[in-house]
């Protein structure tokens, strides 16, 4: 992509007479006869409807999914009337939107709390476009996107971006700002979008509401005042995203059917839950049609890929996983953490992530994935403790992955991980018991945006128990971004900048950042500090 002043994006620098209806605005008044209520061409709003930014996501070669929600209240329901709206699109060649390439409309209904995820199709692949939202009078802020390159056509760079868990009340989302501003061809975020958590009235930024949110309505709030950030607008506005989701999300530690505590929630009350969080979290994110959910179900694991260069598998290790063993936490391992039927991803995703990586010609095949897939020892010395929400509880799991990379060694395999809230390099190891033992990839795995973490003095006094473990910072929030060639993978760690008085950087939206580390992954290579 090519550099551009990211604060012009989100300044609605297009007039609305500039702004073309096309001819797809009748077409959309026709597909209104679908609906039981009358359009509304014409709504009147009691504040600016699009307070929630523009996002395009899941690049195709001649496609991109382009997003918005009319919410001129947003953490009151969304202050919209229960009327269908009609809303303009338009996608352009140029920033200053005057070589309008495609057009036309979209329905938002109040059963998607007037959301429109528009697929835009008939686009040329591998370049940048613009776009932008009209509805009534007014007019969104201009996002750009690009597509993907064709399969197998020769890429020489390829830039991208991995951010997770970015907890609203703990400070300032500082690393969005900075990610806007980066070059990049994507953002692949990796789950922990919002925190369900109740609010905290002493927290810098504390959640809406009182309680944590169960019903549609509460998650909607609760994605709302997320999204009503600058920074990560910003963000969203300036590159196409890849998401999924983890854990919070829905509840904190859940899998499968099975809540967090049990004891307080029916089985259906869960699902019930679940249901209502996947669909808030699909009515606010750039998704394809295809993710729309089916009551508590939604697909979210998926292929992308970027001509001859990268492959991305997106997994979803949420909603198929089973319990965890020894009931949760970081503690040593029970027999249940070796259980061959404990799963992450269920049986489907899992031959379904193998037949990709066996099938594909992509110099890099990136794994996108919630949880730190490396073996981590918590403990110094002899004894052992295991983060068992993590791969660590599904050893059987994790070793059919690391025996199918050793056997059909697919190009390059890259983990790239979330959830941890600090930054670890590892090699991946075919047997964690013999650290000697073929490396038969490399996992990258992010800090958070802004969610703290407590353990740095422990897992730094555990690392020479961990020699697969080439660094480790757990003390700086941040994201990483990788640059991909046909001979190398560059992961640079854009960390926020330790404060002087230790205390937490987030707290400000102005902390400059740094790469504080940098790896060179050579193509079929070993990891490597540069």
């Amino acid at each position: 992509m090519q550099r551009f002043d990211y604060k012009q994006l989100l300044s609605t620098p297009t007039g609305r007479r500039r702004f073309l209806i096309g001819a797809g605005a009748m077409t959309g008044l026709a597909v209104a006869t679908q609906f039981s209520r009358r359009v509304i061409a014409q709504p009147s709003f009691s504040d600016y409807p699009f307070k929630l930014g523009v996002a395009s996501g899941d690049p195709l070669p001649r496609s991109v999914v382009l997003w918005t929600r009319l919410a001129p209240d947003p953490l009151n329901g969304g202050g919209m009337p229960e009327q269908n709206v009609l809303v303009q699109w338009q996608i352009a060649a140029n920033q200053s939107m005057s070589k309008v390439v495609k057009s036309g409309t979209a329905i938002a209904v109040p059963e998607m709390a007037h959301s429109v995820h528009i697929d835009v199709k008939g686009l040329e692949p591998g370049r940048d476009y613009w776009y932008q939202f009209k509805v009534g009078s007014e007019v969104s802020p201009i996002g750009r996107t690009r597509t993907a390159p064709n399969r197998g056509d020769r890429l020489n760079k390829f830039r991208f971006a991995f951010a997770s868990c970015c907890n609203y009340e703990q400070g300032y989302y500082a690393a969005y700002k900075y990610m806007a501003q980066d070059d990049l061809d994507v953002v692949v975020f990796l789950g922990d979008y919002i925190y369900e958590g109740a609010s905290n009235k002493n927290a810098l930024r504390p959640h809406e509401g009182i309680g944590e949110p169960v019903t549609l309505l509460g998650y909607r709030n609760r994605y709302a005042q997320y999204k009503s950030d600058p920074d990560l607008q910003a963000a969203h506005a300036a590159f196409p995203w890849i998401v999924t989701p983890d854990d919070h999300e829905v509840d904190n530690n859940w899998a499968g059917g099975i809540p967090q505590d049990p004891e307080l929630q029916s089985p259906e009350e869960f699902l019930q839950r679940r249901a209502a969080a996947y669909q808030a979290y699909y009515e606010h994110m750039p998704l394809r049609e295809f993710s729309q959910p089916q009551g508590s179900s939604i697909q979210l694991y998926r292929k992308l890929t970027f001509g001859d260069l990268v492959e991305f598998d997106v997994l979803d290790t949420r909603q198929f996983r089973t319990d965890q063993p020894c009931n949760d936490g970081i503690k040593p391992r029970c027999a249940e953490a070796f259980d061959p039927d404990a799963t992450l991803t269920g049986t489907p995703q899992e031959k379904w992530l193998f037949h990709n990586l066996k099938n594909s010609s992509a110099r890099w095949n990136v794994i996108a994935q919630q949880v730190v897939f490396t073996q981590v020892d918590w403990t110094a010395g002899p004894d052992t403790t295991y983060n068992l929400d993590a791969w660590d509880g599904y050893v059987a799991a994790r070793q059919r992955i690391l025996d199918f990379l050793s056997q059909n060694q697919p190009a390059n395999p890259i983990v790239i991980s979330g959830d941890s809230h600090a930054s670890w390099v590892s090699d991946l190891k075919a047997d964690y018991n013999n650290p000697d033992s073929a490396t038969v990839g490399t996992e990258f795995a992010g800090t958070s945006i802004t969610t703290s973490f407590t353990a740095s003095d422990r897992i730094e006094a555990a690392l020479p128990d961990n020699p697969w473990i080439k660094y480790f910072n757990g003390r700086q929030r941040g994201y990483v971004r990788c640059s991909l060639s046909p001979q190398v993978c560059q992961a640079d760690y854009r960390l926020l900048s330790p404060s002087p008085d230790s205390g937490p950087t987030v707290s400000n939206r102005d902390t400059p950042i740094t790469t504080a580390a940098s790896f060179e992954l050579p193509n079929r290579g070993v990891v490597e500090p540069t």
